[in-house]
């Protein structure tokens, strides 16, 4: 589903972002990211979404160049930000509608996903309401509604989880096995460690713009924890 070859991405003064990246996601795979702030993981997650240009390597979703085929591969990814940035002046049924409209979602299927997902994140009786007036949890929650709307084959998310109430994890999470269930395959970067350990199946992490570890979960960590895994990387030069 998704497949990046010799990635790289660099900034002021030529210093890498990330350096010679390559990973592989396939179908029905929740794939963790984790690194410190400012090791690469955004940058690399903005590259595939199609938000950030690249000069070196190649990124593939579903067979579709992110740069030669743009339109094509972003019509069956969602990108969910770290920070929940949303057009305030519109309503959250108007915000929802407006992404349905993009993505070419039929109104009747629409009207049942949006129904289907406002009533498990407890956004009903707040659609009508400008999303100005959203606390912060709050526009995470309509951000991520509409990234599920149009039933993304690859849904890219970074920190999802900050921001959100504990019920609401919990059932992001539960909506994330769902969808791979069904062939979706799910790409995030976290700091939390714990979620990483208990719900993905393929983990990377990295480093200074480099990855340091990747694979199946269970093959990195053994029998260690993640957390020491990281740590034990971490002091490494």
């Amino acid at each position: 589903m998704l497949n990046i070859t010799h990635f790289s991405k660099s900034y002021t003064k030529g210093k890498k972002a990330c350096d010679d990246v390559s990973l592989e996601i396939l179908p029905g795979d929740i794939f963790g990211f984790v690194g410190h702030n400012g090791a690469g993981k955004t940058t690399l997650l903005k590259a595939v979404a199609g938000i950030l240009d690249f000069e070196e390597g190649e990124i593939t979703i579903a067979g579709r160049s992110i740069k030669k085929d743009p339109l094509e591969a972003k019509r069956i990814i969602a990108y969910i930000p770290d920070n929940p940035d949303v057009y305030e002046s519109l309503t959250g049924i108007q915000y929802l509608n407006f992404i349905g409209d993009v993505f070419l979602v039929p109104s009747e299927k629409r009207k049942l996903l949006i129904d289907e997902y406002a009533t498990m994140f407890e956004l009903r009786e707040v659609l009508n309401n400008p999303i100005a007036s959203y606390s912060h949890g709050m526009k995470q929650k309509i951000v991520i509604i509409g990234a599920l709307i149009h039933e993304p084959k690859l849904l890219l998310l970074d920190e999802p989880f900050v921001g959100l109430d504990p019920k609401a994890s919990f059932l992001l999470k539960q909506v994330f096995k769902t969808m791979c269930d069904k062939g979706t395959a799910i790409f995030f970067s976290t700091h939390v460690l714990e979620v990483v350990e208990k719900l993905c199946n393929k983990i990377a992490i990295i480093k200074k713009g480099r990855i340091v570890a990747l694979g199946a979960t269970d093959q990195i960590r053994k029998d260690k924890s993640l957390e020491s895994i990281f740590m034990e990387i971490d002091k490494e030069a």
